[in-house]
């Protein structure tokens, strides 16, 4: 059987309604679902965005030659500095 799509134009406060009904539990499940989505629009923006990924490059750069600290090296600083 194949699927079929439907689009559905729905008015925002008519939305905002349905939320506020629902379970905690889908409303956590809805806020995740959300961020994702939020996240992979974000990705997109920051692979255009020519500072981020000169940005990007100095990093790439800076760990090529070397020039990072590890997790662990971090740790250990953070620990002497305390």
């Amino acid at each position: 059987m194949t699927q079929e799509s439907v689009e559905l134009l729905i008015p925002f406060e008519s939305l905002v309604k349905s939320i506020t009904k629902l379970r905690m539990k889908d409303k956590f499940r809805l806020w995740e679902l959300l961020d994702e989505e939020m996240a992979h629009a974000e990705e997109k923006i920051w692979e255009k965005d020519p500072i981020v990924q000169a940005e990007i490059q100095e990093a790439r750069n800076a760990y090529q030659v070397g020039d990072y600290v590890t997790i662990d090296e971090y740790i250990a600083q953070r620990r002497r500095k305390n």
